[in-house]
């Protein structure tokens, strides 16, 4: 019996989470060859929005940002995403832990 009354909210709920990211701004940051692209994201400052991560090389890549404290890993050919919450006018960097001599960017909120 509860079963059936808490199954419809869990839909309702998922599918709300779901809605509120589409609707959110939504920049898209490639990871290949050690490299991420682009290295400057801007961004509006107090808006909270979504990054999508797409690893289109031949290697694990782990997208970090200490600033932030965000971290996702993603095999060969993964992409996945994260949201940011509205940031303060200023620059934030992220790297890939895996290749942190060569890939790096900045978030910059204006």
């Amino acid at each position: 019996m509860r079963l059936r009354l808490i199954r419809p909210l869990l839909l309702a709920a998922a599918l709300y989470a779901g809605a509120a990211h589409a609707d959110l701004p939504t920049y898209t940051v490639v990871a290949k060859d050690g490299r991420l692209t682009p290295a400057t994201l801007a961004v509006p400052a107090g808006v909270r929005f979504k990054i999508v991560i797409r690893n289109e090389g031949r290697e694990p890549i782990e997208f970090e940002s200490l600033q932030l404290r965000k971290e996702k890993v993603l095999a060969p050919g993964a992409q996945s995403f994260i949201v940011i919450a509205p940031l303060k006018p200023g620059a934030y960097d992220f790297f890939d832990e895996f290749h942190p001599d060569t890939a790096k960017g900045r978030i910059v909120a204006q």
